[in-house]
């Protein structure tokens, strides 16, 4: 029997799943020794010495990772009101209405979707619900909010109808975040436990914050269920450049390989749900609604030059197509390299320039799933590919899977399943033609998109699992069971 924090130096009686293994019935023992893999034999073929992990003919693939998590804002969700099932704006206004008041005197709820709502936000409809306690709703998209009177003054902001969009939202977001450090790391700890229930070994964390500090701070109080990378934002840059951080580096001031500098992460565009996304063709109902850019195309290649310089790679959140062009357009002009977040809606003429100038594509395939209804109704018009995925694999483009949790749940078999049958809860595939196979997927999930052949040599992230991926069905997918994860050979979860 083994438990969290053993070091496993047999993984016997498996079925090896992945690239090297593709629907291999054979039994063999994986061999691991100093984080890594050290052969793969036929069971019983070779010694099993020291601490052996009985996988019981279950199926062993490469450790997942989600590229794209806000750490500190999803382990916050538990604290907050779910209002993914809120049908009206009335009903998510009763709902708050009805909320816990958490300790610092705040309502705060998450996940609504207004732009399917028959009725719209207004401070009126909230104030009467939730008279004077500061109450906070933030979409799922978390690109706007919808505060009452109180929280309105509370943060000294005006709005006529109590919605504020993009940057004002991100910035009540950040006060929201604003925890004290021994409950935020507390839930962060938490949170870093179930992502490692369901095969996670690590994570980019895109917390709009100063990361350096707050991952030193957690692993000094002994955090070691993940691996870590973090990201820089815009107005942070010229301090990670003069402390010399660069791309890939680990943490100073740290112990361990566990947490590493990730990518310069910069919004240039809004979101679909909140209806800002930067599009060549008008939203519904306004011929010059055609969403907005957040960041002037100069400053962004003018902010990837000066990140490009230092050794820091690009996260460049891009969602309409204009902003996926000026996306592009910034890595060709300025040298840099990394990856466009989001990448939902891509001219047909962009889809082969993210091969070309080696771009990956960080994508979130439940956002495809989530956003099927609003992506008809209010990109209709548009020409760009909608949520394309085959079409980018197919056109040589790293494609790297993600949550953008708390937009979609820190879980990698969900964003499996979307990617292998675009659906979810028994409905038709949506743009079944965007489909991958489950290698794709698997590989998406793997660390950079790399292949993760389980084979000597490979490093032993990996991730024991009840049944064959590749023979699963969507729902088998979904609750795929994780019966372990190793990282580095360190049991993470033991199930």
């Amino acid at each position: 029997m083994t438990a969290r924090g053993d070091r496993i130096d047999v993984v016997a009686d498996v079925r090896v799943a992945g690239p090297g293994g593709l629907g291999a019935a054979e039994v063999v023992d994986v061999h691991l020794g100093d984080g890594r893999v050290l052969d793969v034999a036929p069971a019983g073929a070779l010694p099993r010495r020291g601490l052996v992990l009985d996988a019981g003919g279950g199926w062993l693939v490469p450790g997942l990772w989600d590229h794209h998590v806000h750490v500190l804002q999803w382990a916050l969700v538990t604290q907050r009101e779910p209002l993914g099932a809120a049908e009206s704006a009335a009903e998510a206004a009763a709902i708050m209405g009805r909320a816990a008041v958490l300790g610092d005197g705040r309502r705060v709820g998450t996940g609504f979707r207004d732009a399917l709502w028959p009725d719209t936000p207004s401070l009126d409809l909230l104030d009467r619900q939730t008279g004077d306690v500061p109450t906070y709703l933030i979409n799922a998209d978390v690109h706007s909010v919808w505060l009452n009177s109180a929280a309105l003054r509370r943060e000294g902001m005006r709005s006529t109808n109590g919605l504020l969009r993009e940057t004002p939202a991100f910035e009540v977001s950040r006060r929201l975040n604003l925890v004290d450090a021994l409950t935020g790391d507390a839930l962060v700890a938490q949170m870093a436990h179930e992502a490692a229930a369901r095969g996670v070994v690590g994570i980019v964390d895109l917390d709009m914050a100063w990361n350096a500090e707050s991952w030193r701070r957690r692993l000094a109080a002994g955090f070691d269920a993940l691996r870590v990378e973090f990201g820089i934002y815009p107005d942070l840059l010229d301090r990670a450049v003069d402390e010399g951080l660069r791309s890939g580096q680990t943490l100073d001031g740290t112990d361990g390989d566990l947490v590493h500098v990730g990518p310069l992460k910069v919004i240039t565009d809004g979101s679909l749900g909140t209806r800002t996304a930067a599009c060549s063709h008008p939203y519904p109902g306004d011929p010059h609604d055609l969403g907005m850019l957040t960041v002037d195309p100069a400053d962004l290649t003018a902010w990837m030059t000066r990140a490009a310089g230092a050794g820091i790679e690009c996260a460049i959140h891009a969602i309409g197509d204009v902003a996926n062009a000026h996306a592009l357009d910034a890595f060709a002009a300025s040298g840099a390299w990394g990856r466009i977040e989001h990448a939902q809606l891509i001219a047909h003429a962009d889809i082969p320039r993210f091969a070309r100038l080696g771009v990956a594509a960080s994508i979130q395939p439940e956002h495809a799933v989530d956003d099927r209804d609003l992506t008809d109704r209010l990109w209709r018009f548009q020409t760009a590919l909608a949520y394309p995925l085959r079409s980018l694999v197919d056109a040589g483009a790293t494609v790297l899977f993600g949550s953008d949790a708390p937009v979609s749940p820190l879980d990698p078999w969900a964003a499996i399943a979307a990617a292998v049958h675009r659906t979810r809860d028994g409905r038709e595939p949506w743009h079944p033609e965007e489909t991958v196979d489950v290698l794709t997927a698997l590989t998406a999930s793997s660390h950079r998109g790399a292949s993760a052949a389980i084979e000597p040599g490979a490093t032993a992230d990996l991730v024991l699992c009840g049944s064959d991926p590749f023979g699963a069905t969507e729902a088998g997918l979904r609750s795929m069971a994780v019966s372990a994860t190793l990282l580095g050979g360190r049991v993470t979860h033991a199930g």
